[in-house]
């Protein structure tokens, strides 16, 4: 089932809208808070009477309505002035990050400090010109968001055919996985884990981090890597050069100096690896759509950017 959009008006519109609230400029007011405001606060968040971790700062700045807290914090922000006190109950959701919060609640007392207005930017030409856009042509603005829309809309619909037809392959995929090769890639998904709590600031020595835990993971890693082997030599579906090149010419569109980028792909043989990689299996996607049953689906906007990256 291949998702299908095409990016409208509306959508550009709305994004537009989007960037203008990141660029907002905050400025104190006097009158209660509204949504879109940022309020900055001092808050202390207890569990049992006691204070949980993560659950106190100072001049802690929020944007009323911004999803930056969990909704019964949120929905306190509304109409509060600066120098009031609050105190409320807070139940956090079932699938709250924090394991010992989930479906808990805890209690909470706020001091406000200050109440600010946001003023979003008019479209103009100096709003282009922040956008990257020197001359500050609103048009030549309006067009880049759209191009810009129209290539993450293709990423992402590409992205969800790409993940039906890996299980698609995976499913026709019954033959025996060798075991050294799951082994191997077990112990390498166990030491990218101990690498990502690192990176977390987590002290991985005092946590165990087993290479059994990733052994179903790990064995459809290999079965999939070996049956695209397979399809690909079979097939002849190896990256072509202009391919890659194309590839490469694609991607530095998005940047801001393009040739730059062209230049640093072509300057070394381990920087076009992962774009052969990705060419190889655009192949195959290309391969088993011409192959398969395929059935075309109109997805909304909001649907489609929401899932997947």
């Amino acid at each position: 089932e291949r998702p299908v959009f095409a990016v409208g008006e509306t959508e550009v519109e709305h994004t537009l809208e989007v960037l203008r609230k990141q660029r907002a400029v905050f400025e104190k007011t006097d009158r209660a808070s509204e949504e879109g405001d940022r309020v900055v606060i001092d808050f202390v968040g207890r569990k049992d009477g006691v204070v949980f971790d993560g659950g106190q700062a100072n001049d802690f700045p929020v944007v009323v309505g911004g999803g930056q807290m969990v909704a019964d914090f949120d929905a306190q922000l509304h109409g509060i002035s600066a120098g009031d006190h609050k105190t409320f109950d807070v139940t956090f959701p079932a699938d709250y990050q924090a394991a010992n919060l989930a479906g808990q609640t805890a209690q909470f007392e706020i001091t406000v400090k200050s109440v600010e207005a946001g003023r979003v930017p008019a479209v103009d030409a100096e709003f282009a010109k922040t956008m990257g856009v020197p001359d500050g042509d609103v048009a030549k603005m309006r067009a880049e968001i759209k191009t810009n829309l129209e290539r993450e809309v293709k990423r992402r619909i590409r992205t969800r055919v790409r993940d039906q037809i890996l299980d698609a392959l995976i499913a026709v995929s019954d033959f025996e996985v060798p075991k050294s090769l799951v082994e191997a890639e077990s112990q390498r998904m166990a030491e990218a884990a101990k690498q990502d709590l690192v990176k977390r600031g987590i002290d991985a020595k005092n946590v165990p981090v087993e290479s059994a835990w990733f052994v179903e993971q790990a064995t459809r890693r290999v079965r999939l890597g070996l049956a695209v082997a397979e399809v690909v030599e079979i097939n002849g579906l190896q990256a072509k050069p202009e391919q890659l090149r194309a590839h490469v010419e694609e991607l530095a569109q998005s940047y801001e100096q393009p040739q730059d980028v062209i230049r640093w792909y072509h300057s070394k043989p381990e920087n076009m690896r992962n774009i052969e990689e990705t060419v190889i299996e655009g192949n195959v996607i290309d391969w088993v759509l011409s192959k398969a049953k395929v059935s075309d689906k109109v997805i909304a906007f909001q649907e489609l950017m929401a899932q997947g990256s």
